[in-house]
């Protein structure tokens, strides 16, 4: 049997992820992040470190940058999932020059199998400009068409601004 889906959505800097760790937190049972942002840069570094501060202690965490599904598949229903996030998977896998349908269906079996409750944090971009380059207007696309996948298969969908969570699909 496997566990429930929660899509957590969001622009950056919205309050997504703090809103997401604190619906794990709540449930009171074992804690596993799956970390998806490579370290490329100390900017990257500062941002990973604050973010570890910012949940704590009581996460078990894992790094799975291209292969999540792999973490998830040996996670076991006593337990809760945070993915954080599908967007830095989705860039990832597009910089990797990967299988993009390989990738993403193999994300969302992970998903589906995953005997765990998960929780995944992901961005939305489409409220912005058109941008103007082709590799940042197809990753904008891919992003966009993830998004609604990860939605059509999420037993709830959350909205975050300024922090603030907006119930779009299913009861929390």
């Amino acid at each position: 049997m496997s566990g429930t889906l929660t899509l957590v959505i969001g622009g950056a800097a919205s309050g997504k992820s703090a809103y997401a760790e604190n619906l794990l937190v709540r449930t009171g049972k074992a804690r596993v992040y799956v970390a998806t942002a490579r370290v490329l840069d100390r900017e990257m570094e500062r941002k990973v470190e604050r973010h570890k501060n910012m949940r704590g202690a009581g996460w078990d965490t894992r790094e799975a940058p291209i292969a999540p599904e792999q973490v998830l598949s040996a996670r076991k229903a006593d337990e809760c999932v945070l993915l954080d996030c599908a967007t830095m998977w989705l860039m990832n896998h597009l910089m990797d020059e990967s299988d993009m349908e390989k990738a993403e269906a193999d994300l969302l079996q992970g998903i589906a199998d995953c005997r765990a409750d998960v929780v995944v944090v992901t961005n939305e971009l489409g409220l912005g400009i058109v941008p103007a380059d082709p590799l940042s207007r197809r990753f904008r696309q891919a992003q966009g068409e993830l998004n609604q996948r990860l939605a059509a298969q999420a037993n709830a969908v959350v909205n975050v601004i300024a922090g603030l969570p907006q119930i779009l699909k299913g009861v929390l």
